[in-house]
């Protein structure tokens, strides 16, 4: 079930390989375990695209593709999952983060209305800013970690199911 589906939907190695801000790594975008799907690539690149989906930089995709080539797991699946923070839900997100820094550091919630500006980013560091990016650590560091170990699991669970099947109709 996981190598399957997760093969459904994996974009295109080619189209990785060209896309504009990807091109930046060259050929170490030619190595092969960054396209494989295997026991060993797929919880690696779980844990990396959503650890990657909590640091609150742009463009996470560079990010994520440069920790999938550091640590040569699976490419496409790291830079994927990255785009669980989305436009949509991004602010959700970011707003737990800063909600669980503000709990994990033993500060009050400050009351704020975002702004698409940088000066609102500027001056906002200072009050909400330090708790914001707590909160996106320690949730990176924790996704990653759950990430990794879910997906192991099940993978070694669909491969063992696998083997049942296969023992009971020889």
């Amino acid at each position: 079930m996981p190598k399957k589906f997760i093969e459904k939907y994996m974009p295109n190695p080619e189209e990785l390989k060209n896309h504009k801000y990807l091109k930046v790594f060259g050929n170490l975008l030619h190595k092969p375990n960054l396209w494989a799907l295997n026991r060993k690539s797929a919880p690696g690149a779980f844990a990396i695209g959503l650890f990657a989906a909590w640091v609150p930089i742009p463009f996470q995709m560079i990010l994520a593709a440069a920790l999938a080539i550091f640590f040569n797991v699976n490419l496409p699946v790291s830079v994927a999952l990255v785009w669980l923070t989305n436009p949509v839900t991004m602010p959700f997100m970011f707003y737990a983060a800063y909600l669980l820094g503000a709990k994990i550091m033993g500060r009050p919630e400050q009351e704020f209305h975002f702004e698409a500006s940088w000066a609102w980013v500027e001056s906002s560091l200072s009050t909400i800013g330090l708790p914001f990016l707590v909160g996106c650590g320690v949730l990176a560091v924790v996704s990653a970690i759950v990430g990794y170990f879910v997906m192991s699991n099940l993978w070694k669970y669909n491969v063992l199911f696998k083997w049942n099947k296969r023992g009971k109709y020889k």
